[in-house]
């Protein structure tokens, strides 16, 4: 089989497609991949690193206030139209899948005028503007939730949930499971009445706080951390993993936060499997992978939506959690006020973390990569059958 893959821009939208990718290949070794993705985005670096092949298109996205770039925006669209009709032409795809990115548009929409079977993944409660427009014009569609003939035509949709890499998220499982120390139902060795230091040796290992704002980082959140500097410093035995996000390494890797014992400050965090072993709680944004990820995972959360995604999908996203009582939720406008006191009541509350955790493992629609994987084949296999 010849798979076209394109998923790009940030984390939420690349690894996923590399997940579908590998499970792709786990059921059918022989299979040969390309992705397509925007040139100089961060999947020209991920997805070969990944083992796979990857072309780039001249794509960005429409800025929202009137920039220069918006007026090459319409040539760029019909370059990426032109370039994808030349690679699935040279290529020969059986089939071609899209998990969002600005190179998915061109290619996933030539492929359906060029009668190759398609195949989107939407990952939120609430579709974007260009899946949406894509939508009607694909053949499948794989959502997380219920409800999304709002947005798509109901004989192309199947609920799947979201891929994400499970095998590396089994590993974390067990990992943290053989770390856990044999009295490990104590409190963490964070109680403001207690020795820290004591307490902390007893149990073998630190508190570990895991803090993530995507790809492409978050500023609110890394502010609130350069802003903490006296309360992080208050208490030493817990272990901060900063990822601050590349875009913003410079500026906050000098802040008086970043120089404490206890912080480690990174532009981007590689070994993802290590940071989640060790992190007994995590704050994050309530992108769809993160999500799906902390899920599997069982992992006691505080979500930050970010204000400025489309039709503000990721509270949505949040609330999906929430309102299970799987997750914690802080507004991002309130994050330098709230975020490390937040932190310090989950760590203090021992009962709490377990019961977030266990109720954001409930939720968890483990097998969604395969079910991806098998509408994939299933495709390939309905469109050979009718050309036959």
């Amino acid at each position: 089989m010849r798979i076209i893959v394109s998923g790009g821009g940030t984390g939420g939208h690349i690894y996923p497609a590399i997940a579908i990718a590998d499970e792709l290949k786990r059921l059918r070794p022989d299979t040969r991949f390309l992705f397509v993705g925007a040139a100089g985005r961060m999947e020209m670096e991920k997805v070969p690193k990944a083992g796979y092949e990857i072309k780039g298109l001249w794509i960005s996205g429409l800025q929202r206030k009137l920039t220069l770039d918006n007026l090459s925006f319409p040539f760029k669209v019909i370059h990426s139209l032109w370039t994808s009709r030349k690679i699935i032409k040279a290529f020969k795809p059986d089939v071609v899948v899209g998990t969002g990115g600005y190179a998915g548009g061109p290619v996933l929409y030539a492929a359906a005028k060029m009668g190759v079977p398609t195949l989107i993944q939407e990952p939120n409660a609430f579709a974007g503007l260009a899946n949406k427009w894509l939508g009607k014009h694909m053949d499948k569609i794989c959502v997380a939730f219920p409800g999304m003939e709002k947005f798509f035509p109901k004989e192309a949709l199947v609920e799947t949930g979201n891929p994400v890499r499970e095998e590396m998220l089994e590993r974390v499982r067990s990992s943290a499971e053989a770390a856990l120390a044999p009295d490990s139902s104590a409190n963490l060795g964070v109680n403001r009445s207690a020795d820290e230091s004591a307490l902390s040796s007893r149990l073998g290992r630190r508190a570990n706080i895991l803090l993530m704002g995507g790809s492409g980082g978050a500023r609110s959140m890394n502010e609130a951390l350069r802003d903490s500097t006296r309360i992080l410093g208050a208490r030493p035995q817990v272990q901060w993993t900063w990822q601050c996000g590349t875009a913003y390494y410079e500026a906050f890797k000098d802040c008086a936060s970043a120089q404490l014992p206890n912080v480690t400050i990174s532009a981007f965090i590689d070994d993802m499997e290590q940071a989640y072993a060790k992190a007994d709680v995590v704050i994050g944004r309530a992108g769809s992978t993160t999500i799906a990820e902390i899920q599997f995972l069982g992992k006691p959360t505080i979500l930050v939506p970010s204000p400025w995604v489309a039709e503000d999908h990721q509270t949505m996203n949040a609330r999906a959690l929430t309102e299970r009582d799987a997750a914690v939720l802080v507004a991002d406008k309130d994050l330098t006020e709230k975020l490390v006191p937040t932190v310090y009541e989950l760590l203090d509350d021992e009962a709490r973390r377990k019961e977030l955790g266990q109720n954001a493992r409930a939720m968890a629609q483990t097998g969604a990569v395969t079910r991806i994987a098998n509408e994939v084949l299933n495709l390939i296999s309905s469109s050979q059958k009718s050309a036959n």
